[in-house]
């Protein structure tokens, strides 16, 4: 197996496990942990892009935009962490919680 395919396997599996987590969980700080680890996993297989076998250059457009996107997760993360924090004063829990009508009338 060349680096190349090993760095796009733990990709994906980054990010099906991201997926999963995202998911499963209702918790708001696990669902944002979970974006993350898809956002890593976005990440390297975008570097794993970059690679041209056979060839000692690297092409820089991928790590261009792994540098933009990294800055872009952090901010998103800042942003989501705030409303996280918001959403505990105001309810007193940090859940995801799916509300159904009734329709019984």
């Amino acid at each position: 197996m060349t680096t190349v395919i090993i760095y796009a396997l733990t990709a994906t599996t980054l990010f099906s496990v991201g997926l999963y987590g995202f998911a499963i969980h209702p918790d708001l700080i696990r669902k944002i942990v979970s974006l993350n680890i898809m956002a890593g996993g976005a990440f390297l297989f975008l570097i794993s892009l970059a690679y041209h076998t056979g060839s000692p250059e690297v092409d820089p457009v991928p790590q261009a935009m792994v540098l933009t996107g990294i800055v872009v997760t952090i901010s998103a993360t800042a942003f989501a962490l705030c409303l996280a924090r918001r959403i505990k004063e105001k309810t007193g829990q940090c859940l995801l919680e799916h509300r159904r009508k009734d329709t019984e009338t």
